[in-house]
């Protein structure tokens, strides 16, 4: 509607007026010519509001005009059912423009105007692109104004029409969602509860005070478990289960279950600290699922070092705490027991391969020629699995090729699946998670299998073993079979070459770092008796050096590191492809002042490597753990796959800086 209404429709009164006032304005009659002037203006400002609202009508007219139309359109049956509908409904445009709704519909949003407007800008969960794709057909638990719908959808066109009409459908569930809400939040969770060490920190403890420090951590037990409302029982002078509604788990969660740090805080004079392992049993079917969830929940954190909380569902695990330092705990019984037990299987197997996890390092050749050299002893057929040779365990592969022993040991993963068959065994070494070991396909082809490892133990971890000895006290995998080999033959040094020992050795003096991480009273007596079973340290140096091309871009990589918060990340340019180098890299930053931690990352094909070390003070295992990967404490790793560079780095950041915050609530 044109603005100007007035005057189109009087222009010989305007005129006139107008004239009017100029005579006035001419005669030297200033006054009235003003005063006429004033009048004029006001009279025509006024016109033109009346226009304007008159135009606003008209546009209300034209929507009737529309919905009219449109319902002219349906026939009577039709226009029946939407009226009279008992659900909620509004017809939309095939670009989300609202056509029609119904009272019950207005009643919702307590009857504002919609007409005109796109049904996103109301309710952002709907998508029409998928409504009109055809890939969903109901939106379940839609939040408007704290009730809940169901929303269905229902296209009305022609196969040749792109203007489609297509009817919502509201069916309020909030009673369904508020009732499911109340039943899992009262369902019964399980949690299973060990002190890790009570038997240490009491042998710790001065004998008076050690009286009072059990009772402390009981105590501390019995009051946690009246905050969560539930029942405590002690079935163990360590051990205790607790039964609580969930919604007191998802609280816990919330606060990352503070009773790890209370329980840690109790001091009657124990030299060492007092830690727990938790696991949590939620969303089973039965309350012995629950049972079953929650204790092997809690072998796996025991698994993963202790100190922490698993919470275990049916889809999926979540881990809390896990930021305190590893300490030695294992007993040579457990070494002996596993030693006897792989004999017998060894025994059993009609031939027996060897694997390590993908990009070998020294660790995984060291234990799994040490694990050869044992099994070639019970005189059985034995290989190593090896195809890709990397720059961390060159130079070992060189020593080996010297004394003309590659073909009797290595075997190529195509031979290897030739020549296995139903009753052969296969040994991973340093390795447990599924989805780093060396050949996948192997893992599915061989049924009997054992796992020897000092990594924490994966929620991707290999399962269905024959045996497991997963220890993340030890220093490496080398410590670990270093013990077994003295107790699956006899006279070992009469079987075990110096070359094998140096390569066991080697294994631990690189994931020691030279001794001075991870290292404890074991460690010195398993590289003592490889010492007496002839390894030379000196050798073992060899096998370390590096070419001066490499020491250089060792050199280059480390001045890239960006140092924030005491954290070190480099970004390795392109053209270094070198995962074992990025290690090295991540390890050298650390004999930097001021480094606590330090992230490598290198891009290899369409997968990014990120290496993590620290001194300790840092979880790296915690950090990357967020990222897919583990570890160590402070020596981690973990991969991403279709992920440039700059959202990798991005990602390490976010995971850096949440673990920063933790630590600071």
């Amino acid at each position: 509607m044109d603005n100007n209404f007035f005057l189109k429709h009087n222009k010989f009164l305007v005129y006139a007026i107008a004239l009017l006032i100029c005579v006035f304005f001419i005669l030297g009659h200033f006054i009235i010519g003003g005063i006429l002037l004033l009048l004029y203006i006001i009279f025509v400002l006024y016109n033109i509001r009346v226009c304007n609202i008159k135009e606003s009508n008209a546009k209300k007219d034209e929507w009737k005009k529309v919905i009219e139309e449109f319902s002219s359109k349906l026939d009577i049956s039709s226009r029946n059912v939407l009226v009279n509908s008992p659900f909620a409904l509004i017809i939309v445009g095939s670009k989300g423009d609202i056509l029609w709704y119904n009272q019950l519909f207005l009643n919702i949003f307590d009857k504002k105007e919609f007409l005109g407007k796109k049904v996103q800008e109301i309710i952002k969960e709907i998508n029409m692109d998928e409504i009109i794709n055809k890939k969903k057909k109901l939106f379940k638990h839609i939040n408007i104004k704290d009730r809940y719908y169901n929303v269905f959808t229902n296209i009305n066109s022609k196969p040749s029409s792109r203007d489609n009409a297509i009817i919502l459908y509201f069916y309020e569930v909030t009673c369904e969602v508020e009732l499911a809400r109340k039943i899992q939040e009262n369902r019964y969770s399980i949690m299973h509860v060990e002190v890790d060490n009570l038997s240490d920190v009491l042998k710790t403890t001065e004998e008076d005070k050690a009286v009072i420090l059990s009772a402390e951590i009981e105590r501390t037990l019995i009051n946690y478990a009246q905050a969560l409302k539930g029942m405590i029982i002690k079935y163990s002078s360590s051990k205790y289960a607790i039964v609580t509604h969930y919604k007191n788990i998802e609280e816990e969660m919330k606060r990352n279950f503070d009773i790890l740090d209370e329980i840690r805080e109790i001091n009657y004079g124990n030299k060492l600290t007092v830690t727990l392992s938790i696991g949590v049993g939620c969303d089973g079917d039965t309350p012995l699922q629950n049972h079953e969830f929650a204790m092997s929940a809690k072998e796996l954190a025991l698994s993963r070092g202790g100190d922490q909380v698993v919470v275990k569902t049916k889809n999926k695990l979540e881990f809390f705490g896990g930021k305190t330092k590893e300490f030695e705990k294992r007993t040579k019984v457990r070494a002996r027991v596993i030693a006897h037990a792989l004999v017998n299987l060894i025994n059993e197997s009609s031939n027996i391969f060897i694997m390590g996890h993908i990009n070998p390092d020294i660790d995984a050749l060291g234990s799994a020629i040490g694990i050869r050299s044992v099994v070639k002893a019970l005189g059985k057929d034995v290989f190593v699995v090896l195809d890709k040779v990397n720059s961390g365990i060159e130079n070992s592969i060189e020593r080996i090729k010297e004394n003309n022993l590659y073909d009797d040991i290595f075997i190529s993963r195509e031979n290897c699946l030739r020549i296995c068959d139903y009753n052969s065994l296969l040994i991973l070494v340093d390795v447990n998670s599924r989805e780093y070991v060396q050949d996948k396909e192997l893992l599915e082809v061989i049924e009997r299998k054992v796992i020897i490892d000092h990594h924490r133990k994966s929620t991707t971890a290999v399962e269905n073993t024959l045996l497991s000895y997963i220890e993340p006290y030890a220093s490496s995998t080398c410590e670990l079979v270093t013990e077994m080999v003295q107790y699956m033959i006899e006279n070992p040094k009469q079987h075990i070459t110096s070359l094998e020992a140096e390569m066991l050795l080697a294994g631990i003096y690189v994931d020691t770092k030279n001794f001075y991480f991870k290292t404890g009273v074991r460690t010195f007596e398993a590289a003592a008796y490889l010492r007496h079973l002839g390894a030379d340290i000196i050798e073992v140096k060899k096998m370390f050096a590096d070419h001066l091309e490499t020491y250089l871009k060792k050199a280059e990589l480390i001045s890239l590191a960006e140092v924030k918060n005491d954290i070190a990340i480099v970004i390795c340019p392109p053209d270094i492809k070198d995962n074992v180098l990025a290690a090295q890299v991540a390890d050298e930053l650390l004999n930097i002042t001021g480094v606590q931690a330090s992230f490598v990352l290198v891009k290899i094909g369409n997968e990014v490597f990120i290496s993590g070390r620290s001194f300790g003070d840092i979880n790296v295992q915690v950090i990357l753990e967020t990222l897919g990967g583990g570890g160590h404490m402070t020596i981690a790793g973990t991969k991403m796959n279709n992920v440039s560079m700059d959202e990798a780095k991005e990602k390490l950041q976010n995971a850096i800086d949440k673990y920063l915050r933790e630590g600071e609530e």
